[in-house]
């Protein structure tokens, strides 16, 4: 498949090209059109259980299977939010995927919901990891534009936990507080991931979490009506 990114870095649509009978995985709700001809079927990936273990892990329990017709044919896809998207090419490296940022892959991708590092390791910070394997390529998407750091072995750099897209499986990673408890608590800054490289680092400038702690407070309530 050949995938083109436009309009970015605000709200960016990924527009994918399909060869003859090529399939695409994609998450539901991603599809924005496609040209005719173009099929689809939804189920949960790798049956039930492998469902489930999605849904723990943050993702949706089923996922769209789209096919092209044999002359081939065109998809485009948008995440939920506003922001960028991107391509990994995957092959040789895995890659740790912040749950949520996955759109669509080739059917070589493997996005695994059941290593022990997608479940729970950020704790409240909300952020999970998903580990994507395997040869071909995937979509992603960010809140916000995208932005890259290529670490050096032995490097370390420090993220907030909800400005992280995702990085090489080569980087080594750990929580931390922003400073003391009261620089955690009261600064804003909450929970950051150190980050060692060697590796590529993906970050997005914006946050839901802080989003969310901006927009809630203004939501009138039954008190207020």
């Amino acid at each position: 498949m050949n995938v083109t990114i436009k309009h970015q870095p605000s709200f960016a649509l990924a527009v994918v090209a399909l060869t003859g009978n090529e399939e695409i995985k994609v998450e539901p709700g991603a599809m924005v059109s496609h040209s005719d001809g173009l099929t689809t079927e939804t189920k949960a990936q790798g049956g039930l259980f492998s469902g489930l273990k999605r849904m723990v892990a943050g993702e949706s329990f089923f996922q769209n299977t789209w096919k092209a017709p044999a002359q081939g044919g065109e998809i485009t896809l948008a995440p939920t939010l506003s922001g960028d998207m991107a391509t990994l090419h995957m092959g040789g490296q895995d890659f740790l995927l912040r749950s949520g940022a996955y759109v669509a892959s080739e059917m070589g991708v493997n996005i695994d919901a059941t290593w022990g590092g997608s479940r729970g390791f950020f704790g409240g910070s909300g952020l999970i990891l998903l580990r994507v394997s395997g040869g071909g390529q995937v979509v992603i998407a960010s809140y916000g534009a995208i932005e890259e750091r290529i670490l050096s072995a032995a490097q370390s750099y420090i993220v907030d936990t909800g400005h992280i897209v995702g990085f090489d499986a080569s980087v080594q990673f750990s929580v931390q507080k922003s400073g003391g408890w009261k620089s955690t608590i009261l600064g804003g800054e909450g929970l950051v991931c150190r980050l060692t490289g060697p590796g590529r680092v993906l970050m997005q400038t914006r946050s839901e979490d802080a989003f969310l702690g901006w927009l809630l407070p203004k939501l009138p309530t039954k008190s207020s009506n």
